[in-house]
């Protein structure tokens, strides 16, 4: 930890980049076909620039098989783990500092849940009637709608209760994840096994295709977090000095909640419900970087995007050559870090 401390921000910077670089690889390379990193690079870089590094401009060779499980699988799964891992941290961050609650994460809050229970409206009720955005948007909707409902219980005399935050949105919840497992149960029960499998979280279904989705609402949210980390730091002096420094209040939290929504339910539209990776990594984070949302959210980014990552290529190994759901990972590894957290606070 000192040894960290001591390193400029620069020098921060390019070893968490690198470390992630380093992450994707791994996960590229590991799986049930264990294949060397350069040859799993090599193949990235003969599918972007084919007219450039061509096979004949290596010095090894690789088979069909192999680059179709490093390219059409397993690059799109680690980036689709790096953009939710990212999307999730970063949602953490500024829900832990909007709300002014150590506790906060999307999935305490009920935006997990929210959206879960949107997406299964999506696909066992109602159809992809809008193409590939039906899932997103069902998603988005009742992450928006559980997190509006939180609010609403949490706040007292017109402000909002941090202490109370947390536990409403448990209790919330509760109450989502019921009516969705009522709504699996009401189902197509042929269905309702794949629906299960995508509620405990995976990045098994990730196509290049799809990915287009994810990224472009991370960076549209990532760019209005960092645009305006300086007003989402004035929050941590509380509401009424965040006020006397010109800031409403009210609306600006609004806009947090709402852009939280909808990076929160993006995310489990294509990973499933993946928990606890948004109050981790921020709380860790804190303590080599400190408490300055304007450093905090972009390594927050690069970071649980690392995490998750990392977490994948675990549940790819644990119980090889089957794929242990991530949810059941990060729920174990988050409820440790919860109480643990309890224990401080």
């Amino acid at each position: 930890m000192t040894f960290i401390h001591k390193l400029s921000l620069s020098s921060k910077i390019i070893f968490s980049i690198l470390l992630l670089i380093l992450a994707i690889s791994i996960a590229v390379s590991s799986g049930a076909a264990d294949i060397p990193i350069k040859v799993s690079w090599a193949i990235a870089l003969n599918q972007l620039m084919p007219d450039y590094f061509t096979k004949q401009w290596f010095d090894f060779n690789w088979s069909n098989g192999h680059e179709n499980i490093v390219w059409q699988i397993r690059f799109p799964r680690a980036i689709l783990g790096a953009l939710v891992g990212a999307g999730l941290a970063v949602t953490g961050c500024v829900l832990q500092t909007a709300t002014r609650n150590p506790l906060a994460d999307p999935h305490l809050l009920g935006v997990s849940s929210g959206a879960s229970f949107g997406a299964i409206v999506a696909i066992m009720h109602v159809g992809l009637v809008f193409g590939a955005l039906t899932l997103p948007l069902f998603a988005f909707l009742g992450a928006l709608s559980t997190i509006f409902i939180v609010i609403f219980v949490a706040k007292r005399d017109g402000f909002l209760d941090p202490n109370k935050l947390i536990l409403s949105g448990v209790a919330v919840s509760f109450v989502v994840m019921s009516a969705a497992n009522l709504l699996i149960f009401l189902g197509d029960h042929r269905a309702a096994h794949n629906v299960m499998f995508w509620m405990l979280g995976g990045l098994g279904l990730a196509q290049w295709k799809d990915l287009i989705y994810p990224l472009v609402i991370f960076m549209v949210c990532f760019t209005w977090f960092n645009v305006n980390s300086a007003k989402i730091n004035a929050l941590m002096a509380g509401e009424e000095m965040a006020t006397t420094l010109g800031l409403n209040v009210v609306k600006f939290r609004m806009m947090i909640f709402i852009f939280a929504a909808l990076m929160t339910s993006v995310m489990v539209a294509f990973s499933g419900a993946i928990g606890f990776v948004g109050l981790m990594i921020p709380h860790i984070l804190r303590l080599f970087i400190g408490a300055d949302n304007r450093l905090l959210i972009p390594f927050s980014a690069i970071f649980g995007a690392v995490f998750l990552v990392i977490v994948d290529i675990l549940a790819r190994k644990i119980l090889a050559p089957q794929d242990l759901p991530i949810g059941i990972i990060t729920g174990l590894l988050g409820g440790v870090f919860f109480i643990w957290m309890m224990r401080r606070i």
